[in-house]
């Protein structure tokens, strides 16, 4: 047996079913290997090694398990760092293996040789581990899986390629061998005693309780359900935790931040109480003033606990173990005025957005587009949003229920990973339908080359569906609204304008099935037809760019910004548009106020 033989034994060993990667000839070993193997773990080829990484990621965050990724020396190593980052970034378990030119060869400016302990110094920095004798694999390959699995981040393992084909040895017991063992038990942290008395009578003593979730509560939901019951809270869900609790609870208020809701600003807003469970949401400006409210988080991960927020306290355990103890010291607050509150602004929110995505548009409005994909969306769907303007419409207007699932790059916002999620996703429960938002711009990226992976895998998945939808406004739409509203500037055409692709041609092409539409009354006859095909669906709809994403708790500055921004070239009418804007929105507003 050799060691790359011994790769995959391990794998074997830890459960690993597949591995996303690309070949090249640092790991022709491994390679071989797998012919030898009969392809098992399963080597599932992207056409990118990025691509590789962010297949892992979408594995590990719609199975719970680690995702494993494969590449090559030098470039392939090089390409993998955005989706590792991903990985790490958002707390998803993703295991690098990468090959490295030849032992004899290090050092002397090879060709393909890079430093890679340094190169994956930071995004590995839980644990990055070289191979250079057969007894240390055990160890090392065992670490990379264990700290991805219990520390929920990537780790690296480096392969020298004549290494690869060395005979396996196991470690011997003698001085300086590091035997091994496989398997992690799993163990359940929960806050001290008095840490969760203590939370509850500050819980207890609040009359307007929030809750926000991310997720970490995702295995807490009746527990979190429960919680918001006793206390009369309303939740609002950071957006990585979108489908920890259904939005059809009329007390959820969906999503916060930069692309969250009204309601749940203003929950935000007009708390006295704040309970954080599992989210590490940064956007401090988007909570309680600092002061004003009394807060309690529930953390697994101590080196996170703390961070965002002037906590009063903070409860570092597992957020459903936590919870059940939490809960019984908990009153019921019979005075449920604020919960009512929250109900009442939350379902004149979705009426609001159902207005707003029947707004014309010219030729469709994006905001309809992803409206009426709300009522269709199959009860066991899994969901990919990329990052751009898709992401504001799949936070906003798609309510979860049930047992869908939902992510997106969270934390690095990365463009192109919704399609390689999506693919990731059909390999990790190949039974389920899964969907795909992404803008033009991220399907032009990554998202066009990965439709050839679709094509090459979906007659082995047990349902065919994988619907990809483009938003094709020619436009890198995020960027130039954030221009215009941020910096008060119009849109930079050489930066941001796209040229048009017939996607659902090129799908078609591929085997696959897809089309194009072009005005509203196609937009739901489109969805019904790809949620129900027989094969993986590209629907191109050919949206307006000029309808905003701006977010509902922008500034009345930020208003007017965009008014006289969207005024191309005249700067003298673009003050007075901007001017004039704000002086007439203001005399609306209770008291001339400007505010909010």
């Amino acid at each position: 047996m050799k060691v790359s033989d011994h790769i995959l034994e391990r794998l074997r060993e830890w459960g690993v079913e597949h591995v996303f990667g690309y070949p090249g000839d640092g790991i022709n070993g491994l390679l071989a290997a797998w012919g030898r193997a009969g392809n098992r773990p399963r080597f599932i080829q992207s056409r990118h090694e990025e691509m590789s990484a962010f297949e892992a990621v979408g594995y590990a965050k719609f199975s719970g398990r680690t995702g494993v990724c494969v590449a090559t020396s030098g470039p392939g190593a090089i390409h993998l760092l955005n989706g590792l980052y991903d990985a790490k970034l958002d707390h998803v378990p993703v295991v690098a293996i990468v090959g490295q030119t030849d032992r004899t060869a290090l050092g002397g400016s090879y060709q393909q040789e890079v430093d890679l302990p340094a190169l994956f110094k930071d995004v590995a920095s839980d644990f990055c581990g070289t191979v250079t004798v057969p007894q240390q694999l055990p160890n090392v390959l065992d670490r990379a899986m264990r700290v991805a699995t219990a520390r929920r981040t990537a780790t690296a393992v480096i392969v020298p390629g004549d290494v690869q084909e060395l005979e396996y040895e196991a470690p011997e017991h003698a001085f300086k061998m590091v035997p091994s063992s496989l398997g992690l038990g799993r163990s359940v942290v929960v806050a001290a005693d008095e840490d969760i008395e203590r939370s509850a009578e500050i819980l207890n003593a609040g009359e307007r309780v929030a809750v926000l979730v991310g997720q970490g509560a995702r295995d807490a939901r009746p527990e979190v359900e429960q919680l918001a019951v006793l206390l009369g809270a309303g939740v609002a869900k950071a957006l990585l935790g979108k489908d920890v609790l259904p939005d059809t609870l009329p007390y959820v208020t969906g999503a916060i931040g930069l692309l969250g809701t009204r309601p749940s600003y203003e929950l935000m807003r007009d708390c006295d109480t704040l309970l954080v469970i599992g989210s590490s949401f940064p956007y401090s400006q988007f909570l309680p003033e600092f002061g004003k409210v009394r807060a309690v988080q529930v953390e697994l991960e101590p080196s996170m606990a703390g961070l965002r927020y002037p906590f009063e306290l903070n409860l570092v355990g597992d957020a459903k173990a936590t919870l059940q103890r939490l809960i019984p010291l908990l009153h019921h607050k019979t005075d449920r005025s604020w919960r009512e509150n929250v109900e009442r602004q939350t379902a004149r929110w979705w009426e609001v957005m159902e207005r707003r995505a029947a707004v014309s548009a010219d030729p469709i409005n994006p905001e309809y587009v992803v409206h009426a994909l709300d009522g269709l969306l199959p009860d066991d769907v899994i969901l990919a949003a990329d990052s751009g303007s898709a992401a504001n419409w799949y936070a906003r207007h798609l309510r979860l229920r049930g047992d869908m699932r939902g992510s997106l790059s969270g934390t690095l916002a990365t463009m192109g990973s919704g399609v390689p999620y999506v693919i990731g996703a059909k390999f990790a429960r190949p039974d389920r339908p899964a969907v795909a938002l992404v803008g033009d711009g991220a399907m032009q990226m990554n998202g066009l080359a990965e439709l050839i992976t679709v094509a090459k895998y979906w007659t082995q998945w047990r349902d065919p569906r994988l619907v990809v939808a483009v938003l094709n406004n020619r436009d890198l739409n995020q960027v130039t609204w954030e221009m215009r509203a941020l910096e008060g500037a119009p849109q930079f055409e050489e930066s941001q304008r796209l040229p048009d692709v017939p996607y659902a041609a090129f799908a078609r092409e591929l085997g696959l099935d897809g089309a194009r539409v072009d005005e509203p009354d196609g937009v739901e006859s489109a969805w019904r037809q790809a949620l129900t095909g027989d094969r993986p669906f590209v629907i191109d709809f050919r949206t307006d760019p000029a309808v905003p994403p701006i977010p509902p708790h922008a500034t009345l500055d930020q208003i007017a910004n965009v008014a006289g921004a969207m005024v191309h070239g005249d700067s003298d009418r673009a003050s007075v548009v901007r001017q004039g804007l704000k002086a007439k929105v203001q005399n609306l507003l209770p008291g001339g106020k400007s505010k909010g």
